[in-house]
């Protein structure tokens, strides 16, 4: 019995789960601890988050992508599935389109899909650490903890700056999405009041055979959504 159990953890799927913008890998932890029976779960905290070196380079979605293909070779991780969270969903299509071999399959939540210039300043408009201070000083001292010894403020400072550049340039097309030959789960939940249903199906037609998800009663932010419902979707989808 003993040889059978190491023989069906050895052949245990890879999952890697990413976190949102101005998030951590903290936050995926009910749904990393959710997952675990079923598959080898990572999780990791992109540059600057969670108390990583935030460093002189911008943040982007490219330095997020290089991001996790450093992390796959320090843990020898040939092809990993990916879950990504908002901004975490947007680099596992970036993976899955530019590093296609390093990718097995890609399911999204709560992802941003349509930047422009007007999306971008209504975004940024949120990222304003003076305000958050005045406004949400518990969800200030929340952003300080998640990115501590690191200054929460610059993190916000440069993911605003990304998402700028991202308003300006999209660093994925329609014509790049219906080029991803990965199979795609793509989740929204029906309360989400940042991502719209209309770029959430753009970038389903665009996926060629990619499946779609709504999910009844979620909202955006992921400590909202329930851990065993997301679990589910995503078993049957990696099954």
């Amino acid at each position: 019995m003993w040889w059978w159990g190491i023989t069906f953890v050895g052949y245990m799927k890879t999952l890697l789960v990413l976190h949102g913008a101005i998030g951590a890998a903290i936050q995926m932890a009910p749904l990393a601890d959710a997952l675990r029976a079923h598959y080898h779960v990572h999780v990791l905290d992109f540059s600057g988050h969670g108390g990583r070196v935030i460093g002189d380079a911008p943040f982007s979605i490219e330095l997020f992508a290089r991001d996790v293909l450093s992390y796959m070779e320090f843990h020898g991780l040939a092809r990993v599935s990916v879950f990504g969270y908002s901004m975490g969903g947007y680099v596992g299509m970036y993976l899955a389109r530019h590093h296609a071999d390093r990718v097995e399959r890609v399911m999204t939540l709560a992802t941003k899909y349509w930047w422009d210039e007007a999306v971008a300043a209504k975004e940024v408009l949120m990222l304003n650490p003076d305000k958050i201070v005045a406004k949400l000083p518990t969800f200030a001292g929340t952003l300080m903890q998640r990115h501590e010894p690191q200054d929460w403020k610059e993190v916000l400072h440069k993911t605003a700056e990304m998402m700028l550049a991202m308003g300006a340039h999209n660093p994925l097309s329609t014509d790049d999405y219906a080029l991803i030959d990965k199979p795609c789960l793509i989740l929204m939940g029906d309360r989400d009041k940042m991502v719209t249903l209309e770029e959430t199906l753009q970038v389903y037609k665009a996926v060629p055979g990619a499946q779609l998800g709504i999910l009844p009663g979620v909202p955006h932010p992921i400590e909202q959504v329930d851990a065993g419902m997301l679990s589910f979707f995503i078993d049957r989808f990696m099954a």
